[in-house]
């Protein structure tokens, strides 16, 4: 009985030891992420963080700590976030003001919040009454072409192939009339379709357009309906890729604004955790 006491002792002393020891692993590291933390090493902190976590579950004292200090650093890494966005901004702001020269923008302040930027030369009025291929991108930087037909008889289109003389081609989606985004209207005996492919319906073709050197003859073939193509003019050619320009830097604005926006909210979220943890 002696000896089973004392076994019960060393198994206890043991397991005394051994918990000891991990307890001052988990803690070497939480100082670790503490120390990444304190030089913004945002990254690995949070891997650290992870890792104690993973390997000690029943260090409740440093786990708790481990949460707060996961909190101080997701909010540093939102502070930084928006410090980058604050400072690349007024830039990317700069160049919409200089790309933007040669568009006009098409807003109803009635009906719309988000207005077009439409390349001068390509306004509905100076395009009367041709077939043509449209382009425009909105205030948020979504890109977006529009096939136009005017003719005698509807050719009920709803796509357009863009092909070069070496066969190397480019498509839109398929838009099925719906008189919103495919739409047709007839008058005076000629009829008018518009088909308009925004973001994705339409960036492999607008790519295929930029990268396609200006000596080249880009053939635009109406699809989906009755046969119908033109040969994409150099004006043409001209205000896709400055739409283009524009829809980058249009777009990475808008990312940052909603970075900024998430990261805002982010960091308001977690001062109320954090704050939570000293009451």
């Amino acid at each position: 009985m002696k000896f089973l006491r004392c076994g019960s002792v060393l198994v206890l002393f043991v397991l005394v030891l051994t918990g000891c020891g991990k307890t001052k692993e988990a803690r070497a590291h939480f100082e670790q992420a503490k120390m990444l933390y304190e030089t913004k090493q945002y990254a690995a902190a949070k891997s650290v963080i992870d890792t104690i976590r993973i390997l000690y579950p029943r260090e409740i004292e440093v786990l708790k700590e481990s949460l707060t200090l996961m909190r101080l650093v997701e909010k540093g890494e939102s502070e930084r976030n928006i410090a980058f966005c604050d400072s690349l901004m007024p830039i990317r702001m700069e160049e919409i003001e200089k790309l933007k020269a040669g568009f006009i923008l098409e807003k109803d302040s009635v009906y719309e919040d988000i207005g077009n930027y439409i390349w001068k030369q390509q306004t509905i009025e100076r395009n009367v009454q041709r077939s043509y291929i449209r382009c425009g991108v909105d205030e948020k930087g979504e890109i977006y072409l529009a096939s136009v037909y005017f003719g005698g008889r509807a050719i009920n289109h709803t796509g357009i192939k863009l092909s070069i003389p070496d066969g190397t081609y480019a498509e839109t989606a398929s838009i099925a009339y719906d008189g919103g985004m495919n739409y047709r209207f007839t008058d005076l005996g000629n009829t008018t379709e518009v088909v308009t492919y925004k973001g994705e319906n339409c960036i492999e073709a607008v790519n295929f357009v930029y990268a396609t050197d200006d000596k080249v003859r880009i053939k635009v073939e109406y699809t989906g309906g009755t046969k119908f193509s033109l040969n994409l003019s150099e004006d043409d050619k001209k205000a896709i890729r400055a739409t283009h320009d524009l829809a980058v830097v249009l777009s990475d604005l808008e990312t940052m604004r909603l970075e900024k926006e998430k990261s805002a909210k982010k960091i308001m979220y977690l001062d109320e955790k954090l704050k939570g943890n000293t009451e």
